[in-house]
């Protein structure tokens, strides 16, 4: 279970979005490069996140390039996990390899700043501030697996190989 507050985007928030590429010169220097996260959808997102916070967004979020970095950064300002109604795939499946939770459900009825509390096995979101439940598809026992490791690499040196 994970408590924290939303900060609601809408559709289409693009890796540039979140990381815009005026910083490209700062990947090598990822806490600093985490300072800009999401600066072009929200320039305040950054100096007010606290780690636990979820970021919650429409459809398609993180399309554009396929950089690591867009996933990595918000991982590194504390975020909890992205809850969206859809993902690009390149996204996704960087952000689960990251070790970054990414939900899929219906983020309609959710508002900026509103408590949740996430369950991600049983699949729930609890939006305390409304007192209202949001179910999504739970993450198969292999993702959990690599979302509890910090990211598939921690889960292949801890295991040794890819468990399915």
């Amino acid at each position: 279970m994970a408590t924290g507050r939303a900060f609601k985007f809408g559709d289409g928030v693009s890796t540039d979005h979140i990381i815009p590429g005026r910083f490209a010169h700062l990947r090598s220097n990822l806490p600093e490069l985490a300072k800009h996260v999401m600066e072009d959808a929200d320039p305040t997102f950054a100096a007010r996140v606290r780690p636990g916070d979820f970021i919650v967004a429409g459809n398609n979020f993180g399309l554009g390039s396929s950089r690591e970095h867009a996933p990595l950064v918000i991982k590194m300002a504390g975020v909890r996990a992205v809850l969206a109604k859809s993902v690009a795939r390149i996204f996704f499946r960087n952000a689960i390899n990251l070790g970054l939770p990414v939900l899929i459900c219906d983020t309609s009825g959710i508002r900026d700043g509103d408590e949740l509390d996430v369950d991600l096995k049983a699949g729930i979101i609890r939006d305390v501030s409304q007192s209202n439940e949001i179910t999504f598809k739970g993450l198969p026992e292999v993702m959990l697996g690599i979302l509890n490791e910090g990211g598939l690499l921690p889960y292949i040196q801890k295991y040794g190989k890819f468990r399915l």
